[in-house]
């Protein structure tokens, strides 16, 4: 019996996707005064986790989503689980939390693996820490989340069916697939970004894939791309899609009321920004790195094919995210 082996990681800040339904027939059956008042906790709340007053470092960035599967998502990434959870009993404690329901959540980590040798490198502490490959390593544990105006999350995994079994294949023919998967990303650095954690005994699904951009038909046309890559086509499955809308918590009475939230100038993504580790080590001075590209990890939520979007964190990021001190 042969085991596999499994590329090494290295984890960063924890995550949480948290969807919330808004009654709105109680909200219209319920006295002004109350209203009011759940406006209000409800912005504080808000206010004060985006503004990182419960927490040295992460973020936290609200988003007005489309269709029926939520109205908000409220994505928290914070360096303890301690974090996550006060976060999640100090919103139920607002009178906002009253007129929703948690429609779907997702927890997970920030993480990036070592299927490329330059991954395996910094997981086991062998790069100067200052390098730009080391930098970008960490932007993948403690991102910067961009001033992008629509988000895109969904969960995945790697199948494990008896034909085509990811976990069965040998180490090196994986690299090959994540090595050729990161290609297609690349061509997308400026239009997209995304953010990977890893979910394996979590949740359901084994990844989650955020993605941020400022035209949504960029995300479809990258996904739409990488479906026809084998270790999308073969290997992966995909969960749902929950797409939304960057909402500044000062916002939260327009958007309540239904009024129209704009959108911002389009400035938030960083096309100067390596997209993978190889293109930081070659932009510090490291050479060309054709062929040998980063770990990229894989998701899953309720169920659903491969996923691995654009680009790295940008340095245009909202004052919601801070990276840590090294």
């Amino acid at each position: 019996m042969v085991r596999r082996e499994a590329p090494p990681t290295v984890e960063g800040w924890y995550a949480l996707h948290d969807m919330r339904t808004i009654d709105w027939h109680a909200w219209a059956q319920a006295p002004q005064r109350t209203r009011d008042r759940a406006i209000e906790e409800g912005r504080a709340f808000l206010e004060s986790a985006t503004a990182l007053e419960d927490a040295e470092a992460g973020a936290t960035v609200v988003y007005s989503m489309l269709g029926h599967e939520a109205d908000l998502m409220v994505v928290h990434l914070r360096p303890t689980v301690a974090d996550i959870d006060a976060l999640e009993r100090r919103f139920e404690q607002t009178e906002l939390a009253a007129f929703t329901e948690r429609s779907t959540s997702f927890v997970s980590v920030t993480e990036a693996s070592g299927y490329s040798e330059k991954g395996r490198q910094f997981i086991e502490g062998e790069l100067d820490d200052d390098s730009g490959l080391a930098n970008y390593m960490r932007s993948r544990l403690y991102p910067q989340v961009p001033d992008a105006d629509h988000v895109c999350f969904y969960p995945m995994d790697k199948r494990r069916d008896p034909e085509y079994n990811w976990y069965d294949l040998p180490f090196d023919e994986r690299a090959e697939h994540m090595d050729v998967h990161g290609e297609i990303g690349r061509e997308y650095a400026g239009k997209v970004t995304q953010m990977i954690t890893g979910s394996i005994g979590f949740d359901d699904w084994e990844w989650g894939v955020t993605l941020w951009t400022n035209d949504l038909t960029e995300v479809k046309r990258l996904l739409y791309e990488m479906r026809f890559d084998p270790s999308s086509s073969k290997y992966a499955e995909f969960g749902p899609f929950y797409v939304g809308s960057h909402l500044d918590p000062a916002d939260l009475p327009a958007f309540i009321a239904g009024e129209h939230l704009g959108e911002s100038d389009g400035a938030g993504i960083d096309a100067d920004r390596p997209a993978t580790p190889e293109d930081a080590a070659a932009h510090a001075g490291g050479g060309s790195t054709h062929g040998d590209h980063p770990p990229r990890r894989r998701v899953r939520f309720r169920r659903g094919a491969t996923a691995t979007a654009a680009t790295t964190p940008t340095a245009a990021a909202r004052p919601t995210a801070t990276t840590p001190p090294r």
